[in-house]
C-alpha cells in the first residue's frame, strides 16, 4: 500500500525522499509527538489514521484534523524542529514510513515542485482544522459524529472500525454517556451498527445525509487543491445494503 501524497510526486522528487524512509508499525493510541515537543520526524501513513489533537489547559483534548495515507504528519507545526502546536495520536493500528525532518527539509530546499505539493497539503489541512473548529462550535453532536465517522471510514480498510465510546468521546470532546445517546440515534436510523469496541458503517450514503455539510465541503476543498483523496475501504455497504 502506498502513501498517496508520496505517490503523487514526480519521480525526481520521490527519489529525494524514498531512500531515507524507514517503515514502522504504529500501535493504536501511540503518540507520534506531543504538543510542545520538538518534532524531528516526518511520517507518511500507509495504513491507519493519525489524529491531530488540540490540548486544552485542563488536559482535555479535541480532534482538529485526521490524516491517513493521503497525507503526512510532522510538518504542520511551523519551521522544522519547532515545537508542535498539537498532539499527534494514532487512532488505529497502522503502518507508516518516516524520514528525519532534516532530510525532508533538504529535499524541500532542492525542489520547487516539492514545496508546492507541501503547500497544497498544508492549505488543505488548515482548511480542515478551521472547518472542524466551526463544526465543533455550531453543529449538533449527531451531525458531528456522522461527519467524524465518515472521515475515519474514508481512511479505513473495511466498514468495521475499531472504536470504543471512550475513543469517540475523546475525539469529539464530550462525555461517554453523551456518545452512547447520540450513537443510538444513528443506530436507530440503520446507519451504523455498534458492538463492544467497534462501529460498523451500514449505510454510507445515509450517513452522509445525516452529517452536517462540513464533510462535503472538505472533500470539495481537497478536490480544488488537487490533493489525493482517501476513499472508503469498501463500497459494499453503500445505499443501505449490508451483510451484517
Amino acid at each position: 500500500m502506498d502513501n498517496l501524497w508520496l505517490a503523487a510526486l514526480d519521480a525526481a522528487d520521490r527519489k529525494r525522499i524514498e531512500p531515507h524512509l524507514s517503515e514502522h508499525q504504529i500501535a493504536r493510541g501511540q503518540m507520534l509527538y506531543d504538543a510542545g515537543a520538538a518534532v524531528d520526524q516526518v511520517w507518511f501513513p500507509l495504513k491507519g489514521v493519525v489524529s491531530l489533537m488540540t490540548v486544552l489547559p485542563d488536559d482535555k483534548m479535541v480532534e482538529t484534523a485526521a490524516i491517513g495515507r493521503e497525507g503526512l504528519v510532522g510538518v504542520t507545526c511551523g519551521p522544522f524542529n519547532a515545537r508542535a502546536a498539537s498532539r499527534a495520536i494514532s487512532q488505529r493500528d497502522g503502518v507508516a514510513v518516516c524520514c528525519s525532518a532534516e532530510v525532508f527539509g533538504e529535499a524541500l530546499d532542492e525542489s520547487e515542485g516539492l514545496r508546492q505539493a507541501l503547500s497544497r497539503f498544508t492549505e488543505g489541512l488548515m482548511a480542515q482544522v478551521q472547518q472542524a473548529a466551526a463544526c465543533n462550535a455550531q453543529h449538533r453532536l449527531d451531525e458531528r459524529l456522522a461527519r467524524w465517522l465518515l472521515t475515519l471510514h474514508d481512511r479505513a480498510e473495511d466498514d468495521r472500525i475499531d472504536l470504543t465510546q471512550a475513543d469517540i468521546a475523546g475525539m469529539l470532546g464530550v462525555r461517554r454517556a453523551t456518545v452512547s445517546e447520540v450513537g443510538t440515534v444513528l443506530e436507530g436510523k440503520d446507519l451504523i451498527q455498534r458492538g463492544r469496541g467497534w462501529v460498523r458503517v451500514l449505510d454510507r450514503d445515509g450517513l452522509e445525509e445525516a452529517s452536517c455539510g462540513c464533510y462535503g465541503l472538505m472533500r470539495e476543498v481537497m478536490k480544488d487543491l488537487e490533493l489525493p483523496q482517501p476513499q472508503a475501504g469498501s463500497e459494499a455497504m453503500r445505499s443501505g445494503s449490508s451483510d451484517a
